[in-house]
C-alpha cells in the first residue's frame, strides 16, 4: 500500500511540475525569411530566460568556403566563433505567455547589440523587434514548415 502510495505521489509531482514548466509557443525554430533559422530554448544560465541560437543558415560559409565566423565581434576573443551555433538572442523575459521582453539581440554584421522583444500571434507567426534607443524594427518570423508551405504556394 505505502509503495503505491508513493508511485502515486510521484506520478503527480511529476503531472504538476510538467505542467508548471510547459513550453512557451515562442519555444522551437522559427525561419528568418528563407536565409536562417533560429532556436529559441530556456538560457542555459537562467531558465526562466529564453535564448535563440543560430541553428540553420541558408549560406554558413564565407568566401573561402569555411564557415562564417564573428569578426566584427568588439570582445576579441569571440571573433573566431562560427556564426552558425552562436547564441545572439539572450535573456528574454516573460512578461505572458508568448510574450517575452527586455533581451538582447546580437548583430554579428556589424558587432552591435540592440534591445530585443518578441510575442507569438494566433495565426502561428512570431513578432520579432530590435530597437537602440527609439528606433526600431520589426520582423514576422514562421516556423518552418509554415515558411516551407508558403514558398511552395507562390
Amino acid at each position: 500500500m505505502r509503495a503505491r502510495l508513493l508511485a502515486a505521489g510521484a506520478a503527480a509531482m511529476a503531472l504538476t511540475s510538467g505542467a508548471a514548466f510547459a513550453a512557451d509557443p515562442a519555444e522551437g525554430d522559427w525561419m528568418i525569411d528563407d536565409s536562417a533559422r533560429v532556436h529559441f530554448a530556456p538560457c542555459p544560465a537562467h531558465a526562466d530566460r529564453l535564448c535563440g541560437t543560430l541553428s540553420w543558415l541558408k549560406d554558413p560559409s564565407d568566401d573561402a568556403g569555411h564557415l562564417s565566423r564573428d569578426t566584427k565581434n568588439p570582445n576579441p576573443a569571440l571573433r573566431n566563433r562560427t556564426i552558425l551555433g552562436m547564441p545572439f538572442i539572450t535573456d528574454l523575459k516573460r512578461v505572458a505567455t508568448g510574450h517575452w521582453t527586455g533581451g538582447k539581440v546580437y548583430n554579428s554584421d556589424n558587432g552591435m547589440t540592440y534591445t530585443a522583444k518578441m510575442h507569438t500571434h494566433d495565426d502561428g507567426t512570431l513578432k520579432f523587434e530590435g530597437c537602440v534607443l527609439v528606433f526600431c524594427g520589426a520582423r514576422t518570423w514562421h516556423r518552418p514548415e509554415t515558411a516551407a508551405l508558403a514558398s511552395h504556394q507562390h
